[in-house]
């Protein structure tokens, strides 16, 4: 007889770039951990798949059975590294002719305004095919689709190896009847990844439409590699993914756009509900993983941001307002000749920090090593080439030595290896202070009213000294501050949100129209929240609308009001709207 779903195990597992944490919750309710690396190609193929088979006391390598398993809600850096890495497939782009390099050409902004050398970063898609179309904004049609040539140039980047297509054209956001054609032959041609504008990213402005589809294009087929591996290794259990707005959603589902920051938005929301259920509605999130730290703010709900630039990408997709800076356990440190550098590079898993065992770097936890600070004694045994060995303390004291000579011999000081430690856990302790202030101070928050809330594998290692840099009084470290952000999958509620672009004077009588369309964006977002065999009537909906003033044309598009009626802001506007709904249940 099969277990119901109360009576199965229930997984929550967030793969990091250095580890993969699980929460395991057993039939009987019982919360049980494991922390594995990402990446032990000697032992496991797969970190995820090998943390549910020791929590479940199976064999390396044996079958997982779906009848055990209630669901596997899991965050994943798959999508971030292979954008970071430029390791995603092969895109083609359709766009109307004439604007073959409008995507290239972006929107003239200068993030360094006084570099004389501007280097750009690197397109996703390798080539451009020029449609022969044209729609004005009205929907009058001025060229026809050019089916013909259209197939054969798309067939000719068929021919080359190219899979994944992104068909973004001028208008279409409002009038897709030719891009629903070009997706049509597309298809027929035997492409397997067909992102659409109007689909993906359905409001106004080309550039950021065609960029939302080109990083969904580029990352969906890995995605779903990964995924389908993941369904193969379940046995057919049920399994969803956490999206980079905070909210879970079906693996059938799960786009590339929405998955950019899948594994800190679990520590976003295992954050603000632990910190809740200690009485703090005020809290500031320090998740500091191996790799990287990701801090971010809540004030009694989640900021999110709809466009965003990751890894020099930018896309325009709801995402959970989450700040990152490059300071992890793995952050090597080294010395350049005349100062101190802690990172931006990191040891990763393999080789990792030198007391792995595995010839690696100086790390900040070896810092920590070499302060005492962690104790082999009370570290898991999980080094080496059998991952059965302690941390190597003697090889960290070795390497800190030769580092302090090496200080000495280039500045005539002779600092000791403990204090070097302490140097360079002083710049990384500045590093993510300032990364805090980013958020809080320059935005206007008053920080030292916030409790910090600590996670991650190294985040209790440097709470007070983060706390007394920004002046913050209260700590919290909940019992699961390790594994947080796999905890926060299972705190973390299916959620769908559909967006669409209005052109309309904003007075009362666009009312009725507005709210129609809120009311169809609903209904769809609760049909997919069905679909993902979540309860109707436990469905919530909130509508959330958004107005840019005259002339803006949705360049920066604030919120009117989150309930209730349309406020009239100007006498003329362009507006955009969005819907969520997710249920209560978990």
């Amino acid at each position: 007889m099969t277990p119901s779903c109360e009576n199965r195990w229930h997984f929550w597992i967030d793969r990091g770039g250095t580890f993969t944490d699980v929460v395991a919750r057993a039939p009987d309710g019982r919360l049980l951990t494991s922390k594995l690396l990402s990446e032990d190609p000697g032992r496991y193929d797969d970190a995820a798949v090998e943390g549910i088979r020791r929590v479940l006391g199976l064999a390396p390598g044996a079958p997982i059975s779906a009848d055990r398993i209630g669901a596997v809600k899991m965050g994943t850096t798959v999508a971030t590294n292979a954008l970071l890495e430029r390791k995603g497939d092969r895109v083609v782009l359709a766009i109307t002719r004439g604007f073959a390099d409008a995507l290239r050409i972006g929107t003239q902004n200068r993030p360094k305004l006084f570099a004389r050398r501007i280097v750009l970063p690197s397109m996703l898609y390798e080539r451009v095919i020029e449609i022969d179309e044209r729609i004005d904004a009205h929907g009058a049609v001025l060229t026809p689709l050019d089916e013909e040539a259209a197939r054969v140039a798309l067939a000719d980047a068929f021919a080359a190896g190219i899979r994944a297509v992104t068909i973004v054209l001028l208008h279409g956001y409002r009038h897709g009847e030719h891009e629903r054609r070009l997706a049509a032959i597309a298809a027929d041609i035997g492409f397997t990844q067909i992102s659409v504008s109007h689909r993906v990213s359905p409001l106004m402005k080309l550039v950021p439409r065609g960029d939302t589809t080109v990083v969904d294009a580029y990352l969906s087929p890995i995605l779903r590699r990964y995924v389908d591996r993941m369904e193969a290794a379940m046995g057919g259990a049920r399994l969803m993914f956490m999206q980079s707005n905070g909210g879970l959603t079906d693996a059938a589902l799960f786009q590339g756009k929405d998955a950019i920051l899948s594994g800190p938005a679990g520590g976003v929301v295992g954050m603000a509900r632990t910190a809740e259920a200690a009485g703090f509605s005020k809290v500031i999130g320090f998740d500091m993983g191996g790799t990287s730290t990701d801090v971010s703010h809540y004030d009694g709900s989640f900021e999110r941001a709809f466009e965003t630039q990751v890894a020099g990408v930018r896309m325009r997709a709801p995402m959970l307002r989450i700040h990152t800076v490059a300071a992890g356990g793995g952050s090597i440190l080294r010395f350049d000749g005349t100062r101190l550098r802690v990172g931006p590079e990191s040891a990763g898993a393999a080789p990792g920090p030198a007391c792995y065992r595995r010839g690696g770097p100086l790390t900040v936890t070896d810092a920590n090593v070499l302060l005492g600070r962690i104790q082999p004694a009370h570290f898991p045994a999980v080094f080496g080439r059998g991952g059965d060995q302690p941390l190597d303390a003697a090889a960290v004291s070795e390497k800190f030595a030769a580092l302090a000579s090496e200080i000495a011999a280039a500045t005539g000081e002779t600092p000791s290896p403990e204090a070097v430690a302490e140097g360079c856990l002083t710049i990384a302790v500045e590093n993510m202070a300032n990364a805090i202030k980013t958020i809080s101070v320059q935005r206007g928050y008053d920080v030292t009213r916030y409790l910090l809330n600590c996670f991650g594998g190294a985040g209790g290692q440097h709470a007070c000294a983060i706390a007394d840099t920004l002046g913050i009084t209260r700590v919290l470290i909940h019992p699961l501050a390790g594994v947080l952000s796999a905890y926060g999958m299972g705190l973390a509620e299916i959620r769908a949100l559909r967006e669409q672009t209005v052109e309309a004077l904003l007075d009362e009588r666009a009312t009725p129209e507005l709210e129609r369309i809120l009311a169809d964006l609903a209904d769809d977002a609760t049909a997919e929240i069905i679909g993902a065999r979540a309860s109707p009537p436990a469905n919530r909906c909130r509508p959330h609308r958004a107005a840019a003033l005259p002339g803006d044309r949705c360049a920066a598009a604030g919120i009117v009001r989150p309930r209730g009626e349309w406020r009239r802001r100007s006498r003329t506007c362009t507006g955009s709207a969005s819907a969520s709904s997710w249920p209560a249940g978990r």
